[in-house]
């Protein structure tokens, strides 16, 4: 069994201007010890997703329909009381922004001593003493004098590792990290994804990378689940998405990748901008934005196709050519469209 399965998942916030349908049928599973990634551009829904698992979405957000089981255990309509058993037992959360993430009034090590004091029984000496421990662990120099210092005496790339540290404090099955090296360079970028490969090996845990940076995914994700418009358009193994993509809005993402060999020329972007999610069309959402639209994109959202067996994308093109080699034969209504 799954450590988590999402099934069906429908978030929605309420607005005046009316229901934005911020993640829409989204579907995976994890596996103990796996990294999943989640990518997409900004709006894509990845973060909500993440706080939808969590149950920490803004007053307006809610969950209208869908199933998420931790360990075979429904978290959808279980309560607050269940959920707070949860989060940070079983599933943390890494934030965008440590700096907004961390009280700029508070030592570190309070704050540290509060995450573990709050979702264990240890008491204040055991409190501190694991505090010390992690930040060790997360390679902070001289965690004693550390644990009395705020967060503004940290740099960013320090500041990302004490989040961890405090994620990882209660020994959680699942680690969401949301975007943990957007603010860094690509130095401590590079320090802050070793380090959390080296702690999912360590530990056992299973990782949900959420990322626009298709380079992390390369570097640590097993599975990917790429999102477009609140919608999953393609997942799978991260080689199939890297080596056979096969949504376009996926093989938009992989074009607009630099690489040694693109170097001085110009680089290919996704034209066009994001979907409006309270006016969602009729049709694939990318539609408006994909050079290789065809009429039944406008008009038919596609089916989820099985590529392989680690592999499905929700796309026109591969039923367009599916039905060229002769592999299926069309029987839907739109059928002439495709071209």
């Amino acid at each position: 069994m799954a450590l988590l399965e999402v099934k069906n998942l429908k978030t929605s916030f309420f607005t005046d201007a009316g229901e934005v349908k911020a993640v829409n049928d989204v579907s995976f599973s994890l596996d103990r010890g796996k990294v999943l990634g989640i990518v997409g551009e900004s709006g894509s829904g990845k973060s909500v997703t993440a706080y939808s698992i969590m149950q920490i979405l803004a007053g307006t957000g809610k969950i209208v329909g869908g199933s998420i089981k931790l360990d075979g255990q429904e978290l959808v309509g279980a309560g607050e009381k269940v959920m707070k058993n949860v989060r940070g037992n079983k599933i943390s959360i890494i934030f965008q922004d440590p700096m907004t993430s961390l009280n700029p009034t508070y030592t570190i090590g309070k704050q540290l001593m509060e995450a573990i004091l709050l979702h264990t029984d240890r008491d204040r000496k055991q409190a501190y003493e694991r505090a010390v421990e992690m930040l060790r662990l997360v390679n902070v120099n001289e965690p004693e004098r550390r644990m009395k210092q705020y967060p503004y005496e940290f740099s960013g790339g320090m500041r990302q590792r004490v989040m961890i540290a405090m994620a990882l404090a209660c020994e959680p099955e699942i680690l969401i990290a949301d975007e943990p090296t957007t603010a860094l360079d690509v130095t401590i970028q590079a320090q802050i994804l070793e380090l959390m490969g080296s702690l999912q090996k360590e530990l056992g845990m299973a990782i949900i990378m959420i990322t626009h940076d298709l380079g992390v995914v390369a570097q640590i994700c097993d599975e990917v689940v790429v999102m477009y418009a609140g919608s999953i358009c393609e997942q799978g193994t991260a080689d199939e998405i890297f080596y056979h993509p096969c949504h376009e809005y996926t093989k938009g993402l992989m074009r607009s990748i630099p690489t040694a060999d693109t170097a001085g020329t110009k680089l290919q972007p996704i034209t066009g901008t994001p979907i409006d999610l309270l006016n969602m069309p009729k049709g694939c959402p990318f539609a408006p934005r994909c050079d290789n639209a065809m009429k039944i994109c406008i008009h038919h959202r596609a089916e989820r196709m099985m590529i392989n067996e680690n592999h499905a994308a929700t796309c026109w093109m591969n039923v367009k050519n599916a039905v060229e080699n002769g592999e299926i034969e069309l029987d839907t209504k739109g059928g002439d469209d495709l071209g």
